[in-house]
């Protein structure tokens, strides 16, 4: 009685487990095909190029004052070395903060990415989860965040995501 009772509740399961329709998408081939998101990246490759740049200058600003400071030190007062140093730090110092303030963690790159790219990738979601709604699809998964050891082609739905949204599969934004 015993046995019989576990093999229907594994029967149940097996069942509940295979009713559940599942797909994937590929959301970095979504978000090729929107010209929006490829404008967003580029917007934010120009920002962190320059932002760069002037970052870089700041650093041969206070290499060039150290090597000055090392080729005058031998003339200078103890005073004036460490006012020297004092402010060759203080140049340093606020070089890496500049770049802290641009590329650190919740910088003005993140922020602007977020900026950016968020509202692309809630139409995105909103897509998605439209689509599963109306396919009536207990699970979408994205191919991406995921590690994928196998999946059978006929599952993903990147393409309808991509028509959803109003572009054209298989023609990536230049």
């Amino acid at each position: 009685m015993k046995k019989n009772i576990i093999l229907f509740a594994l029967i149940v399961i097996a069942n509940v487990a295979l009713a559940q329709r599942l797909i994937y998408v590929d959301s970095e081939y979504i978000l090729k095909h929107i010209p929006e998101y490829a404008s967003a990246q580029k917007q934010l490759n120009e920002l962190s190029v320059q932002w760069q740049k002037d970052i870089d200058q700041k650093f041969k600003d206070v290499e060039a004052m150290q090597k000055a400071y090392q080729a005058d030190k031998v003339l200078l007062t103890d005073y004036m070395q460490k006012r020297r140093e004092a402010e060759i730090g203080k140049i340093e110092a606020e070089a890496n903060e500049l770049q802290q303030k641009r590329f650190g963690y919740e910088g003005e790159l993140f922020k602007e990415k977020i900026r950016l790219i968020k509202p692309v990738q809630e139409r995105i979601a909103k897509a998605i989860q439209e689509y599963a709604a109306r396919e009536s699809l207990d699970i979408v998964l994205d191919k991406v965040s995921v590690t994928f050891l196998f999946a059978r082609p006929n599952y993903d739905r990147s393409n309808d995501i991509i028509t959803r949204l109003g572009y054209k599969p298989g023609t990536f934004a230049k």
